[in-house]
């Protein structure tokens, strides 16, 4: 009989896709791409535009779905010289379907729409904007009242927004979020989401702990120096526990005297002159024996009114938080991660290990996952929320962020119109630093003013720096007045903002390309943050200096 050779089944390698946007799906994953590609961007383009299309080069690179841009100017030589998604070609033309045109030869997987309007013509049916999931706005508008509506309708309908700008060797941002923004996914280093649970083990894990060390003191070398140090620190904890009448080590002092428990045990008489996994357990020490606490961020979520009464519009992160809520109140923890250190451990040991820590995991979920079925059924939901996001909120929910969106600050004719109560005392403090760049940020708010007179008719009545600085002085008083109950002294710095006002002065509008593909890809980075839910954005203010090339972050 002859036997015929079979020739084995390929591997599936990875898909054309994967293979294109293999380092981003390293950063934020499948699902962050899959949100990333059903995006929409608009961008209301004024000015030069260039800082809007570069932030959009920085998008349609790792694939957003959709972008479409609104500019009513025609191509210039001016923007020649700055706008690289412009060429000679393009002179006359609509800016507008020229970038859009050459930003779409960026990646043919993306589709592009160019209008010919002007901001203001394009947003008088307001209700325009709501099917885009994020605005890139352009300063300065035309008219301030302008960026109030945009940013007003932006609030009330839950769509994020970006205001801009960048003129001459300055640049600043503004991020607008729904009232309330969460974040499960926030990417914290791995070294600090281990929860070992050594304070609160469960039988499965002391059963474990006893089989493995009970003649410890006994065993042959090479099975005492595989002990996992994770079962060396329990070993030890329990013989503490019976001098200290039940209780673990608390405060450092206890610690270092644990510590030194631990480092009698290990064996001296070989020819490393010590145990690598008694080294591990003392080093574990200050950091594992911790009592269970709730994070700032979590139980910020915890005692938002949306977590603790559900309703039938409740979001997939509400329903789950009370769950979670629910678990904490039950077992004084939160769910196990599951997750495991490297440590020094034979392997066998190191697996039995890791299923028991994977299976009380499981099980934890499956609590919190029943719990969330139940809210459900209470609430008459038609859909139920996927398995795969409830162990996502279990496995981070020590590290979950909730961001509480502000509106923009919009330049008014009367700067006693703009509320500072609730940031005087932290803007205080930024402007007694000589180094703080928030200057920049109000430089850039008397600058919208000026524009917004001069496109009022008001162009020749008052110089640039005279009108910005009378500007800045009312803005001085008024955060005097809401700072004077605290005891806190202010004062904008007259000499810092006067520099950043002569340099807007003398750019008179103009964009510096390099500033503006700077700024882009900081724009941008924050923008895939928020459309992905993943890492945490800025909150929300950001400026950059060009001439002391620093970038800084204000919550405003």
């Amino acid at each position: 009989m002859i036997e015929r050779a079979t020739t084995p089944p390929s591997l599936q390698g990875p898909t054309a896709k994967e293979k294109k946007y293999d380092r981003q799906l390293r950063l934020w994953a499948a699902s962050g791409q899959q949100a990333l590609e059903e995006a929409h961007v608009l961008l209301l383009s004024s000015g030069p535009g260039v800082v809007g299309a570069e932030t959009l080069k920085n998008l349609i690179l790792p694939g957003v779905g959709n972008f479409t841009i609104v500019d009513d100017a025609v191509v210039s030589e001016k923007d020649l010289g700055v706008n690289f998604f412009l060429e000679e070609d393009s002179l006359g033309k609509s800016r507008a379907e020229e970038t859009c045109r050459l930003l779409r030869e960026l990646n043919p997987e993306v589709h592009g729409k160019a209008i010919s309007k002007s901001v203001e013509a394009f947003v008088e049916s307001i209700n325009t904007l709501n099917k885009y999931s994020l605005i890139l706005l352009i300063g300065p508008t035309k008219h301030c009242e302008g960026l109030e509506r945009i940013s007003q309708h932006a609030q009330k309908s839950s769509i994020p927004l970006f205001y801009i700008h960048c003129v001459g060797f300055y640049s600043h941002f503004s991020v607008q979020l729904p009232a309330l923004f969460p974040i499960v996914d926030t990417h914290p280093d791995p070294a600090s989401t281990q929860d070992l649970r050594l304070l609160n083990a469960w039988p499965e894990l002391l059963a474990l702990v006893q089989d493995k060390t009970q003649k410890l003191d006994s065993v042959e070398d090479h099975q005492h120096g595989h002990v996992p140090y994770l079962l060396l620190l329990l070993h030890y904890l329990d013989i503490w526990k019976t001098s200290h009448e039940g209780k673990a080590p608390t405060n450092y002092p206890e610690k270092k005297e644990f510590k030194v428990l631990i480092e009698r045990g290990a064996r001296r008489n070989n020819a490393e002159g010590g145990e690598e996994n008694f080294d591990e357990a003392a080093a574990a020490v200050l950091k594992s024996l911790n009592p269970p606490s709730i994070p700032s961020g979590l139980r910020e979520v915890f005692d938002a009114e949306e977590c603790k009464t559900l309703a039938s519009e409740s979001g997939n992160f509400w329903i789950i938080s009370n769950a979670i809520q629910a678990f904490h109140s039950a077992h004084n923890v939160l769910p196990l991660p599951g997750a495991l250190p490297d440590m020094k451990a034979q392997s066998a040991d190191y697996i039995q290990l890791q299923n028991i820590y994977k299976s009380k995991a499981r099980k934890d979920f499956a609590e919190v996952t029943g719990a969330v079925r139940a809210s459900e059924k209470l609430l008459r939901r038609t859909s139920a929320i996927e398995e795969k996001e409830i162990e996502a909120f279990c496995k981070g929910a020590a590290f979950v962020k909730l961001i509480k969106g502000r509106p923009i600050k919009a330049a008014s004719s009367d700067p006693t119109d703009l509320d500072w109560s609730d940031r005087a005392k932290r803007l205080s403090q930024e402007l007694q630093d000589p180094m703080s760049l928030i200057p920049v940020y109000f430089a850039f708010l008397a600058y919208d003013h000026f524009q917004d007179r001069r496109k009022d008719g008001y162009e020749n009545d008052m110089p640039f720096m005279e009108l910005t600085q009378t500007y800045i002085d009312e803005i001085n008083y008024c955060l005097e007045n809401a700072l004077k109950s605290t005891g806190f002294d202010v004062s904008i710095p007259r000499e810092s903002i006067g520099r950043v006002l002569k340099e807007l002065d003398r750019a008179d509008g103009a964009e510096l390309h390099n500033v503006a593909a700077l700024t882009g890809g900081m724009v941008a980075q924050e923008v895939i943050k928020i459309i992905t839910k993943q890492y945490v954005p800025i909150d929300n203010t950001c400026v950059f200096d060009g001439i002391e090339s620093k970038t800084a972050v204000f919550n405003i």
